[in-house]
């Protein structure tokens, strides 16, 4: 059943009378006809990634100015992945919307990111992939959470390709520890062996975009591109919603 833009407004009206609006971060009232569920004074404290950055990791230069260059890490030890790039730095308020959207679903607070891709010029090579792949939680996980939150922003970030998604071909076949906790090196044999390709035929020549919500070490995305790029992948870029900055 369609209804009439009349009927929609109104209704939208009444559930913000009854259920006004407010700051998800702060909490403060918003007006009723808010879009990025931030007040002025919570939206000016996010943090948008911006030039200069690493090349391939994406990591910010905050501190020098100049021309984005590859890191010394980057340069030492070259990920699988050909770039990394990041909307938002990972501090609050976008750490408190993240907390909400993965773990109580509470995903209004991610209208931000749609915002804020039009200003984020180094988004560029991430523009038209073959093949869009979430990065994959395991089934345990998914049951629990009832969703997998790098799909959705999949579909927040590609909302025309959404045809590109694929959820099959890269799975998480081990119920591996949660990453947050842990350090770098044992990051990586956390995830010794935690994902396994499917069909890994329609890979053969890809350019593929790994979608994730944070870059923290760039771990489980280098373990993601490592796989992609055995079973024939041409190239693997990673695209999240925030990174971490050190």
């Amino acid at each position: 059943m369609k209804f009439s833009p009349l009927f929609t407004e109104l209704f939208n009206t009444l559930i913000n009378l009854i259920y006004p609006p407010f700051c998800l971060f702060c909490e403060v009232p918003l007006p009723s006809n808010a879009q990025l569920m931030l007040c002025s004074t919570c939206l000016s404290l996010v943090k948008i990634v911006t030039e200069p950055l690493c090349l391939c990791c994406g990591h910010p230069f905050t501190k020098y100015g100049g021309a984005s260059h590859l890191c010394g890490t980057c340069l030492s030890s070259p990920p699988f992945f050909d770039q990394a790039r990041a909307l938002f730095l990972y501090e609050d308020p976008i750490k408190t919307i993240i907390h909400k959207f993965k773990y109580n679903d509470q995903a209004a607070g991610l209208k931000i990111a749609p915002y804020s891709m039009a200003q984020c010029n180094h988004l560029s090579g991430l523009i038209n992939p073959d093949i869009i792949i979430p990065v994959p939680v395991h089934k345990n996980r998914l049951r629990k959470r009832g969703f997998n939150q790098s799909v959705r922003l999949a579909q927040i970030f590609y909302p025309t390709s959404i045809h590109k998604i694929n959820t099959t071909t890269l799975i998480r076949a081990v119920d591996s520890a949660p990453q947050t906790s842990l350090s770098g090196m044992a990051r990586r044999t956390n995830l010794k062996n935690a994902f396994l390709i499917r069909n890994g035929d329609e890979l053969s020549a890809k350019k593929i975009v790994l979608v994730d919500d944070v870059f923290t070490t760039g771990t489980t995305v280098n373990e993601c591109a490592k796989l992609l790029k055995k079973n024939g992948a041409a190239e693997v870029k990673v695209l999240t919603l925030a990174r971490v900055k050190d």
